[in-house]
């Protein structure tokens, strides 16, 4: 909100003009003695860590997660919302990129600050006295946190298409933070990763850029702990570096669409809605309620039959999902290799892809040069992203919220 809001624009480390929002009354630079900084490289896949010395250098000084994995629906949005809430979408309200919004009539991006249900560990940390900050590379991260957090960088320049601001000026604003406000917590996510395989073919005809995006993105985690280092907060810091999914790649052939499959049979065409996340379908069944479990039965067969469908699971009969009911009523996943194109073959041109089981697994680990940081472990325990929340709550001496962690603390 504006009015509680007050707008700073400095200087960045590169130069540029940087524009801050942060809540009125706040301090412009907090005393802290102890830091912790979550770096999100979106799309990572945990084999690519290897090649990016500076990230390498981080794991190998940590704890290091291998078995870590993404959680359904394995998109950014709703991956960040459960690492600063702790919990999965079913209580915390966020299950996709993309919803179909009953209310509204219209499938949308889940990034209202209003779709997050329950108090993020960004509000515990300001109720506990401390003060945060988020720098976000992409337009609706920025807007499902909203003003949550109390210091945060709009995202800019947006770059056409991608719509993320590239790793260079994300870490020009998180620097430029770190010296403004020295926030307790700082959340980052960097973008360029993930943006550079959702143009990849195959995951190997443009294997350059890729591999020049590794290279960037390690050159600005370089910078970063530069900085810590060099101002001497280092010592008094933890570190979490993670991804919220890694990256699966479709020839243009292989695409799915759900739509063609469903309208071939009259009790279904017309009575359902489709929000495509890429690797997973989410349907909604919008006909008579009399008729959606007969409807779901066979819309689920339907799934099955296509070519390149993996699983087709009836989301309140699959507890295990905890998708809840922003998720709608069949959750559809791909095969790696296949992509979903709803409502029709061109709906989806991107051959990058995640959202489906082919891209959970992603790096997780906690290193850092805090006293609470084990050195040099990796442990075979499966880290979630929901882990974030309970490992910050851990590091800071926070206790859960009335709802509670489902996620676990990783120190």
């Amino acid at each position: 909100m504006t009015d509680r809001r007050t707008v700073l624009k400095v200087a960045g480390v590169s130069g540029a003009t940087l524009a801050f929002s942060s809540k009125l009354g706040a301090a412009q630079a907090a005393t802290t003695t102890k830091r912790a900084y979550v770096i999100v490289v979106d799309g990572c896949r945990p084999g690519e860590i290897d090649e990016m010395a500076n990230l390498k250098a981080l794991r190998d000084g940590g704890t290091w997660y291998p078995a870590a994995r993404s959680l359904p629906v394995m998109e950014t949005i709703p991956n960040h919302v459960m690492m600063m809430t702790g919990c999965r979408p079913a209580r915390n309200g966020v299950p996709a990129n993309s919803i179909y919004d009953r209310t509204d009539g219209a499938v949308r991006d889940c990034s209202r600050p209003t779709d997050i249900a329950v108090t993020t560990i960004i509000e515990q940390l300001n109720a506990s006295g401390r003060t945060t900050g988020t720098v976000l590379s992409k337009e609706y991260l920025y807007s499902v946190f909203g003003d949550r957090a109390t210091h945060r960088w709009e995202p800019f320049p947006l770059l056409p298409i991608t719509e993320h601001a590239p790793d260079a000026a994300t870490m020009d604003a998180a620097l430029t933070m770190i010296d403004e406000f020295d926030p307790a917590m700082l959340f980052v996510n960097l973008g360029d990763v993930d943006r550079v395989g959702h143009a990849d073919l195959t995951g190997t005809t443009l294997k350059a850029a890729r591999t020049a995006a590794l290279a960037s993105t390690n050159i600005q985690v370089g910078r970063f702990v530069d900085k810590l280092k060099s101002t001497g907060r280092w010592a008094s810091s933890m570190v979490i570096v993670l991804a919220d999914h890694s990256m699966d790649w479709s020839l243009p052939e292989q695409t799915i669409s759900l739509t063609s499959a469903f309208d071939a049979d009259a009790t279904l065409t017309g009575n359902f809605q489709i929000a495509q996340n890429g690797g997973a379908d989410l349907v909604y069944w919008t006909g008579p309620a009399s008729e959606r479990s007969t409807a779901l039965t066979k819309m689920r067969t339907l799934a099955l039959a296509t070519t390149g469908v993996f699983q087709a699971h009836v989301i309140d009969q699959t507890p295990s999902l905890r998708l809840g009911p922003k998720a709608g009523d069949l959750l559809v996943y791909c095969k790696a290799g296949w992509r979903f194109s709803d409502p029709g073959p061109q709906s989806n041109p991107i051959p990058g892809n995640h959202g489906h089981p082919a891209t959970e697994p992603i790096p997780f680990f906690v290193t850092g040069g805090s006293a609470a940081v084990r050195k040099g472990i990796a442990r075979s325990a499966r880290a979630h992203t929901m882990d974030v929340a309970p490992t910050l709550g851990a590091y800071f001496g926070v206790k859960p919220p009335q709802t509670g962690w489902e996620g676990t603390s990783r120190l």
